[in-house]
């Protein structure tokens, strides 16, 4: 995981030491302090998550997931030190680790550089993930044809309708977020927080609940 900035002097110390296992190997520059502020957030989010398992590496990761069902997931740390988080996910294959993209101002799933489509970008990696879940996506019949970057082990996964896939080792394997693997136990508010992050008609309303309740909402905005 990232934990030093060259932006400039104040970035030298950064909130992630101390909390997060540093390895020389994933060391990566922000490219920005616009960059460094987002990515700062998506680790408090991840953190607060429970199913960030922040410095395991793929090979653990595949064997973290080797007893669950296909559609479990979780996220890492990348072994690619040009990049910052991975996603990995049970198939029915076998674990796949796919790469989750950072530019100055979004997180996104690798483009495939033959597609003229748009990728969708989000502002939170938790944003990212939820997308491309059932439950988000259900109601939509994308069309668009979006390429993922993977990590070093796997190669990429597109979109075929609402339906998304992963092309790996000439496979291509549908790519399905179901159900994330815990890497901690989350407390009764945080349970509840994400259950009032699913309903739409409460975050329409959310500007007439109390306003420390509505902090706490704000703090993670994630129904996953």
């Amino acid at each position: 995981m990232v934990t030093h900035s060259r932006c400039d002097a104040a970035m030298s110390s950064s909130p992630f030491q101390g909390r997060v296992s540093v390895s020389p190997h994933r060391y990566k520059t922000f490219s920005s302090r616009t960059q460094y502020q987002m990515v700062l957030a998506a680790v408090r989010k991840l953190q607060e998550s429970g199913f960030y398992w922040s410095t395991v590496s793929g090979k653990e990761a595949s064997a973290l997931l080797s007893a669950e069902d296909p559609g479990t997931f979780l996220v890492r740390d990348s072994s690619d030190h040009h990049h910052f988080f991975t996603l990995s996910v049970k198939t029915a294959t076998g674990t796949k680790n796919l790469r989750i993209q950072c530019d100055a101002s979004s997180f996104f799933l690798q483009t495939d550089p033959r597609s003229s489509q748009a990728v969708p970008r989000f502002d939170c990696v938790l944003k990212l993930i939820h997308h491309y879940m059932p439950s988000a996506r259900g109601a939509e019949a994308s069309t668009s044809v979006v390429q993922a970057g993977v990590d070093s082990e796997d190669g990429s996964s597109g979109v075929d309708g609402s339906t998304y896939f992963i092309f790996s080792g000439g496979e291509k394997i549908p790519l399905v977020l179901l159900r994330p693997l815990a890497s901690s136990m989350s407390s009764l508010q945080h349970l509840c927080r994400k259950t009032l992050n699913g309903h739409i008609d409460v975050s329409a309303k959310r500007d007439q609940l109390p306003q420390t309740l509505q902090e706490f909402l704000q703090e993670y905005d994630a129904p996953i």
